[in-house]
């Protein structure tokens, strides 16, 4: 999807269409104040003098996506906000509407499954699409697909996406970004000395921050420049596994499946705070804090129909440091207070002397809700994973 989160939030306020514009940093409230300031008029008719901008941002937030006019400034996902003031001081900054994305995603990949149901879900905005068996998948390449599936997402969502079509998973990856936004890319195997080769390294998913510098240091900067090296020589300066895996995709090579269905490890929320907060001095606001982002993990679970046995947390001290402590219980819970109270008693076992910039909450070891009731599972789960708690004194909590 094009730059998905804040093109949902130009479904809802067009008149920000073209202008740059992030989407991040803390909770949903410029709605309310939009609504009071501007009770007598619709949403689309806000004048675009009243949103907040980028420059008048204070806090630790960073930016989950950026329209293509902020990008031009060198604006980009991951980014701190106060980072991104200084490059594009203008920027209009909404936060994120969780809600509506995620009802948004169900609606794309809904309407991509109608077409072509072979399809693996790789997060809210992405999806692989296998088109091989699809009656006219192969036509001009497989554009003919493509157009339907971005017409047909467009009619059902009001919103662009752009496709890589390619013999497998990592060139299509890499196709789909060639033309955004709204753009079709089709890319052949003969392609790769021509469309891929020239890319910069760190394009390939799978070589992040640190092996992308250490390619450097070796002066690799491109996918065709890590062709041009031995396979043992790959291997010799990044290991067995990695330096084979690089050998292969640099030379096109993927035969992964599209997976259509794929279990979750775990689930979890975190916030970041806009300011240090102290176990002590702020012992009531990181209580509710802490509270809220249990019980959203308890209804994520509940909603995707899980439960889990693993309760985790953690922590970012505001040296940077992070800390991470974790609890399995012997039963399956989805239930909110139980997860509160299991997470409380993993903080007894971290320093809470210095302050903290980031909380979070997970929970491991899912099983599908229905599979752990016919293991032997109760629908009173919550109530013994809350004994089980309670049995071994995990009712108490710092905060």
């Amino acid at each position: 999807m094009d730059a998905f989160f804040a093109s949902v939030e130009l479904l809802r306020y067009p008149q920000l269409k073209g202008l740059p514009m992030v989407i991040g940093g803390g909770r949903r409230k410029v709605d309310d104040i939009l609504h009071r300031d501007h009770a007598d008029l619709p949403l689309h008719e806000v004048p675009v003098a009243a949103f907040p901008l980028l420059k008048d941002y204070v806090g630790r937030g960073v930016i989950t996506t950026a329209t293509y006019a902020a990008r031009q400034f060198g604006v980009g996902s991951a980014m701190g906000m106060m980072k991104a003031a200084k490059l594009c001081p203008q920027a209009i900054v909404l936060p994120v509407d969780f809600d509506e994305v995620r009802r948004l995603s169900r609606l794309f990949k809904s309407t991509i499954r109608e077409i072509a149901p072979v399809v693996e879900d790789r997060g809210v905005d992405e999806v692989y699409i296998d088109f091989t068996g699809v009656p006219g998948g192969q036509r001009e390449g497989g554009r003919v697909l493509a157009r339907l599936i971005q017409k047909s997402i467009l009619q059902a969502t009001g919103l662009t996406c752009s496709i890589g079509v390619a013999p497998n998973k990592l060139i299509a990856k890499l196709a789909s970004e060639f033309n955004k936004p709204n753009g079709i890319s089709i890319v052949h195997e003969s392609d790769l000395e021509s469309k891929i080769w020239p890319l910069a390294a760190r394009k390939v998913n799978g070589i992040g921050p640190k092996a992308d510098a250490k390619l450097e240091r070796l002066g690799i900067r491109t996918v065709g420049e890590i062709a041009a090296k031995d396979r043992d020589w790959l291997v010799a300066n990044f290991g067995k596994a990695t330096g084979a895996w690089m050998h292969e995709i640099s030379w096109g090579r993927d035969d992964r499946p599209v997976v259509t269905e794929s279990e979750p490890v775990s689930m979890s929320r975190e916030t970041t705070f806009d300011r240090d907060l102290h176990a002590v001095r702020d012992r009531a606001e990181l209580g509710a804090i802490f509270t809220h982002l249990c019980e959203k993990v308890g209804e994520d679970l509940q909603r995707k129909g899980y439960v889990g046995k693993t309760i985790g947390i953690k922590l970012r001290y505001d040296d940077f440091r992070t800390a991470t402590r974790d609890h399995t219980m012997s039963s399956f819970t989805a239930d909110g207070r139980t997860i509160r109270q299991v997470a409380g008693q993993c903080l007894k076992r971290v320093p809470l002397e210095r302050p903290l910039r980031l909380l979070g909450v997970r929970v491991g070891t899912l099983r599908r809700a229905d599979d752990a009731l016919a293991a032997g599972g109760t629908p009173a789960a919550g109530r013994q994973a809350r004994a089980d708690a309670d049995s071994t004194a995990l009712t108490a909590s710092l905060f």
